[in-house]
């Protein structure tokens, strides 16, 4: 996406209300938006709605998004489950249990799995159904 691109986008932050922001993408479709408005308190209730409506913006003028991100929530977000599912597998290792995380969506489990997919000491599986499903590590 490229800065000219950027206008449906700014135009739906405008329409929303916001006055004060920052579009930034790269080569891989992905957009971080830095809102600096006293108005967006929690990024994360406000970013799925965001981001489809982007995306439905984006592809009306043939454009790609790959991701949102706001104010780096969704960024600090995956470096927090990451540093969860090491922390994690430490503690199934120390305790020669199986640990499971709390419930997660499927792009945060994903995130597990791949993290401790290349450690030769713990599995990861995902378990429960719906809105309680949750990585279990354990191990090997």
């Amino acid at each position: 996406m490229t800065n000219n691109s950027h206008q449906p986008i700014q135009k739906l932050l405008e329409l929303i209300g916001f006055e004060n922001f920052n579009i930034e993408a790269n080569d891989e479709g992905k957009i971080s938006i830095s809102i600096y408005d006293d108005a967006i308190k929690n990024a994360a209730r406000f970013l799925p709605d965001l981001e489809t409506a982007a995306r439905l913006v984006a592809k009306k003028n043939n454009l790609f998004i790959a991701g949102v991100d706001i104010n780096n929530y969704r960024k600090e977000r995956e470096r927090l489950i990451v540093e969860l599912a090491k922390a994690s597998a430490r503690k199934a290792i120390v305790e020669k249990q199986p640990v499971e995380l709390p419930p997660m969506n499927a792009y945060e489990r994903r995130l597990v799995h791949v993290e401790l997919a290349s450690r030769p000491d713990v599995k990861t599986e995902s378990v429960g159904e719906g809105a309680t499903r949750r990585v279990s590590i354990q191990l090997l």
